[in-house]
């Protein structure tokens, strides 16, 4: 059974993975777990158990350092947020994290999309963040779908090795098709294609956080609701 437990150290390898492939680091301020993302100019707190403004303020100073445009705090549903409303953060979309055994959305035609490491089309942070794909020991994939020679969608699956509590469960991240491109089984191509990437390499379960707009496809496409989460941010 996936928990969201286990939804969360998967956000957290996928967000370090990304940090690694464009020059990002992470680090800690008093027991607060951050990610510096620099292709998007993101710095995030990654699910802390309750907010320290204490571990907040360095991160803070540190993100003006670095440049950050954007701090976001990733947090468990039942984790208090006000501490991060009284420094200056917003409430953001609620991640729903979703769970399904990797045959499920594995089963579906994948025709309309392909794998790739490279993209043409791909400028600044997407072209950057592409270099996870090219990334040693292969752990991420990328597929895109395209409609008359144009990108009309794409996303990425993510099995990582050796993280603890990871065993066997991959993810699916940054799943969009363009407005225009929609309901027309462009999504469904995509994650059957991504999910066959992650089952290849050991992968038995996929989870992701998805939106309410794309909970339509993925619960059905085998995805089960487990839990809702929080985000919070500020802009610098």
């Amino acid at each position: 059974m996936v928990t969201i437990a286990a939804c969360q150290r998967l956000q957290r390898s996928w967000f370090a993975a990304l940090s690694s492939a464009t020059g990002g680091r992470t680090f800690t301020t008093h027991g607060s777990d951050w990610v510096w993302l620099p292709a998007r100019r993101e710095l995030i707190l990654l699910f802390p158990q309750e907010i320290s403004p204490a571990g907040i303020r360095p991160a803070l100073a540190e993100g003006v350092r670095l440049g950050a445009h954007t701090v976001g705090a990733w947090l468990g549903g039942g984790v208090k947020g006000a501490p991060l409303t009284g420094l200056g953060f917003s409430p953001g979309w609620q991640p729903w994290w979703m769970a399904a055994p990797v045959e499920e959305p594995a089963g579906y035609d994948d025709a309309a999309a392909v794998l790739s490491t490279e993209v043409p089309e791909y400028g600044g942070p997407l072209a950057q963040e592409l270099r996870v794909v090219r990334s040693q020991p292969r752990q991420a994939w990328h597929a895109v779908a395209r409609v008359d020679g144009t990108v009309a969608g794409a996303g990425y699956s993510f099995y990582p090795s050796g993280v603890p509590g990871l065993r066997g469960l991959g993810g699916i991240f940054n799943m969009e098709v363009l407005q225009e491109y929609q309901r027309h089984g462009l999504g469904t191509a995509l994650l059957s294609r991504l999910a066959k990437a992650a089952a290849a390499s050991g992968a038995e379960h996929l989870a992701l956080n998805a939106t309410p707009q794309g909970y339509e496809l993925y619960s059905q496409r085998g995805f089960e609701l487990i839990g809702r989460g929080q985000t919070y941010w500020l802009q610098l």
